[in-house]
């Protein structure tokens, strides 16, 4: 019941927006607020749609993911089948995107449509146990059945942001007697990206520390995850993904691009270090300290 009212509370806020938007452009553009809501409410309906049934595909393609096998790529394979084995869970399909930045996510409708990606940078940086820590991680959110409420999330907020774009590039075209007009599409333009914002962390850092835990019990490795994480929140510092979606930025175990100013308040992510010191005051707790 938790799940569903989650995910209709994602359709309802984008319904809501997107309405709202409408209603101003309809209203400053075509003199005509009910035609303008109408047609952004259609909008909205149809990206739920879409995202719903197809986010995954989407994501998959804004980070040119290539699906692989177990014969191109062994060592992951290896790795998620154990942890699948101990988990109870059906193997997921895996994907590799190049880039030298270290990072991974998860995707998917639910556990029997689970992509789980990672980065070329992940595979050469971190040992075999951090990189089993990493993919419990994203196998805990695939078991959570996080992995469609965050994509649906990120193609949702791919979607504000681009209305939010429309209304600033007609603030912008808005002749100097109508600054009223112009300073209300203005007011769109930054609220919409900092709503956006607000559904993503309303779903993402409490569920961020659930699968550390959860993923660290099962493979009874907490501290092989929080050296993973100190170490991957290091690199993507240094040098952030070059493409993607900052609207997409909760799917992964560590934040890839890297925020300034009022983006930084709305981080999806909890701080690593917080992360770090709950791993290990569970390595503490339960003894495992490997």
């Amino acid at each position: 019941m938790a799940y569903t009212l989650r995910m209709l509370a994602l359709f309802a806020g984008l319904m809501a927006i997107f309405t709202a938007i409408g209603w101003l452009l309809g209203g400053l553009f075509m003199g005509d607020w009910v035609t303008g809501a109408l047609f952004f409410l259609v909008l909205a309906g149809v990206i739920n749609f879409v995202s719903y049934f197809w986010s995954d595909k989407i994501v998959l393609w804004s980070y040119r993911a290539k699906i692989v096998s177990q014969a191109e790529q062994p060592r992951l394979y290896n790795t998620l089948n154990k942890i699948c084995l101990k988990a109870d869970l059906p193997m997921p399909r895996m994907a590799v995107v190049a880039s030298p930045t270290p990072n991974a996510f998860a995707t998917g409708r639910n556990p029997d449509r689970a992509v789980v990606a990672v980065t070329e940078g992940i595979m050469s940086m971190l040992t075999d146990d951090e990189l089993e820590g990493v993919l419990a991680h994203e196998m805990a959110h695939v078991k959570g059945r996080d992995i469609l409420i965050m994509s649906v999330a990120a193609t949702i907020a791919g979607a504000v942001s681009f209305a939010a774009r429309m209304a600033w590039f007609g603030s912008m075209g808005r002749s100097s007697r109508d600054n009223g007009g112009a300073l209300i599409l203005l007011l769109v333009a930054i609220t919409a990206p900092i709503a956006a914002l607000l559904l993503r962390l309303a779903i993402s850092r409490s569920g961020e520390y659930r699968a550390d835990k959860e993923g660290a019990l099962m493979i009874q490795r907490p501290l092989a995850l929080a050296r993973a994480l100190e170490k991957l929140e290091d690199a993507n510092r240094r040098r952030p993904i070059q493409f993607g979606s900052p609207a997409s930025s909760s799917l992964f175990i560590v934040n890839p691009f890297r925020g300034e100013g009022l983006v930084s308040l709305f981080m999806t992510h909890p701080p690593v270090r917080a992360r770090v010191r709950r791993l290990q005051q569970l390595a503490q707790d339960t003894g495992f300290i490997g």
